[in-house]
């Protein structure tokens, strides 16, 4: 099987080639530049594997959560590529990429969604594929909870922007953090390359990010009260 990945979730701009099990990647901190390195980087990956376009069995992109701008690009870049080679495409969840990266059964992910939240959700890996827990939400970083069932790993640079408190609080009921996780089309390679496994491809027209955030105009003061209703 040879997948395309691409994620542009975040202010890293990744893009990763699975070449049955082999992964290539490139990864740069793209600020707000993604637009203009994501397709000089996909065309990089496929000269250095000798690989065309017209021969990759499906595409994969982080359909979110995550910057609003991103996930249009990667969702718009993958649609362009996959009606042109003819492929099936397939979303990943941006915080199931988190989870991947950390080798443990259970994960508890919190990615920093600006605007004082935070993007969070809790995964137990069941044989060889990932179930939520705590499905993928948007909510205020005092929102965050660690499920009581056994030993539970916190990823994600949402740690990182948390205040010390409830850091803290977190940190305690946690075997370990690393907050220095990201959404990375590396990690998402494997858990793509599953998908498309499991049959789960679809149409390029198809394709469609996923946004957590309906109404980015709500002030801190509205956002806290809609989450204590």
């Amino acid at each position: 099987m040879k997948l395309l990945v691409l994620d542009t979730s975040t202010e890293w701009c990744s893009a990763a080639l699975w070449l049955d099990g082999q992964v290539e990647a490139r990864r740069v901190l793209a600020e707000q530049r993604h637009s203009s390195l994501l397709l000089p980087m996909v065309d990089d990956l496929l000269r250095a594997a000798d690989v065309r376009l017209a021969a990759l069995d499906g595409i994969a992109y982080g359909a979110g959560p995550g910057s609003f701008t991103g996930l249009r690009i990667a969702c718009a870049v993958t649609q362009g590529l996959a009606l042109g080679a003819g492929c099936p495409v397939v979303g990943v969840s941006t915080l199931e990429a988190i989870a991947e990266q950390t080798g443990a059964p259970r994960v508890l992910t919190v990615l920093d969604a600006r605007m004082s939240e935070v993007y969070w959700a809790a995964y137990a890996r069941e044989g060889a594929a990932w179930q939520a827990r705590v499905a993928p939400r948007l909510a205020l970083p005092e929102s965050v909870q660690v499920p009581e069932d056994g030993d539970w790993v916190g990823a994600g640079n949402g740690f990182a922007v948390l205040d010390a408190g409830l850091r803290g609080a977190l940190v305690d009921a946690l075997v370990r953090v690393d907050d220095t996780l990201m959404p990375d089309a590396a990690a998402m390679a494997p858990l793509a390359a599953a998908a498309f496994a499991r049959g789960e491809g679809v149409d390029a027209a198809l394709a469609a990010p996923i946004y957590l955030r309906d109404k980015v105009a709500l002030t801190v003061d509205e956002r806290r009260a809609r989450a204590q209703a």
